[in-house]
């Protein structure tokens, strides 16, 4: 499997902590975001994904894009360990926690939006790095509250085993760090970061360990 990824997006570091807990082999292929006006946007990248971002997974002539549908093919396709629980109520519940990461909150502040604010509407940094602040913390208040109040919270989002709400879930909570929001404001979110950060498979996604960090 080859995997388009650049170290600092939340939707790659997602596939790539799903490729490590299923411990499966990969070739990292970095696609940079921001040099040259991006990467993504150039010819030999449109050719591998016609929307311009990553990451995308190539697998044989298979070419799939978009993170959550990657994750789930490799929850189909190598199902152990799982990244989903066995009860259809559970595993409703715990796609409901990726998805209001992935739809809920991720979109409003991913680079496409930060750059569409700066560089057409002219908002300044400050008031960029406010907005993703805010759209952020506003998001974790309610994931916290789904967390804190679930009894089936552990040491992760769902018991103690990675599922695919932690591959969205600790990506967006590294770069709610870098943009300076307070995370300790969330414990059940904070806990489950540190407690994840000290796994193998989330460890060695970390966006400071990949190939093309900075």
């Amino acid at each position: 499997m080859k995997l388009y990824s650049y170290f600092r997006s939340s939707a790659s570091y997602r596939v790539r902590i799903a490729l490590n807990v299923k411990n499966l082999p990969y070739e990292y292929v970095p696609v940079h975001l921001v040099r040259e006006g991006g990467e993504q946007l150039k010819p030999e990248y449109r050719k591998v994904n016609v929307d311009c971002v990553v990451p995308t997974l190539v697998e044989g002539n298979d070419v799939m894009p978009q993170s959550l549908a990657i994750i789930e093919y490799l929850e189909e396709t190598h199902p152990e360990p799982p990244l989903l629980p066995k009860a259809p109520v559970d595993r409703a519940y715990v796609r409901a926690l990726a998805l209001q990461v992935a739809c809920e909150i991720h979109p409003l502040n991913n680079l496409r939006v930060l750059k569409y604010l700066k560089h057409t509407l002219g908002v300044d940094d400050y008031a960029k790095d406010a907005w993703y602040r805010h759209w952020v913390e506003a998001g974790f208040a309610t994931f916290e509250a789904h967390l804190a109040g679930d009894s089936r919270t552990g040491k992760l989002c769902f018991g103690d085993t990675p599922t695919i709400a932690d591959t969205c879930l600790i990506p967006q909570v590294f770069n709610a760090q870098r943009f300076k929001v307070d995370t300790a404001k969330f414990p059940t979110i904070q806990r489950i970061y540190d407690h994840a950060m000290q796994l193998d498979a989330f460890a060695r996604a970390a966006p400071d360990v990949q190939p093309d960090a900075e």
